[in-house]
């Protein structure tokens, strides 16, 4: 099982940029945390961040037919890439949104996630843990798809 985690533009600046919004967490430690929840689950995971919209359209292309699942931060384009939307719904890949901050809290600009509705599901508000509630909800996922899909191939040999 793998699961590609990819982070948009200023995440590479956490622990710098407006602390009171985002803390003082780090990117790195963030994936610190993660790799080793990743580990103990027996999951491959790996980690991405850009600033520019195509290379993160590229690397969720990527993920088709590598990854199981993806995990994403789309940052200020959650609010504005109908690209970083169309490439998620492309790869038909289970995906939760992560978004460190409360977005429905801040500027009414920020409320409205065009790429959300192209995701499995979201996770908002609950600063760096929600990576790992992230992690924990979509091995829940990928698990329920293994399952279903064992059950499919019994039946068929049955």
């Amino acid at each position: 099982m793998k699961i590609v985690v990819i982070q948009g533009p200023n995440l590479n600046m956490l622990g710098v940029r407006d602390q009171s919004v985002y803390g003082p967490m780090r990117l790195e430690q963030i994936h610190l945390q993660m790799k080793d929840f990743a580990t103990q689950s027996g999951v491959d995971i790996e980690f991405y961040q850009s600033n520019l919209e195509g290379e993160i359209v590229d690397k969720i292309q990527e993920c088709y037919g590598d990854a199981h699942g993806i995990i994403i931060n789309p940052a200020a384009y959650s609010h504005t890439s109908i690209a970083i939307r169309d490439a998620i719904s492309a790869v038909n890949l289970p995906t939760i949104e992560v978004h460190i901050s409360n977005i429905y809290r801040r500027e009414e600009f920020r409320q409205k996630s065009m790429t959300a509705p192209a995701c499995t599901s979201s996770i908002i508000g609950f600063g760096p843990f929600g990576y790992h509630l992230a992690m924990v909800g979509m091995i829940q996922i990928l698990s329920e798809i293994k399952a279903m899909h064992d059950a499919q191939q019994g039946a068929v040999e049955a």
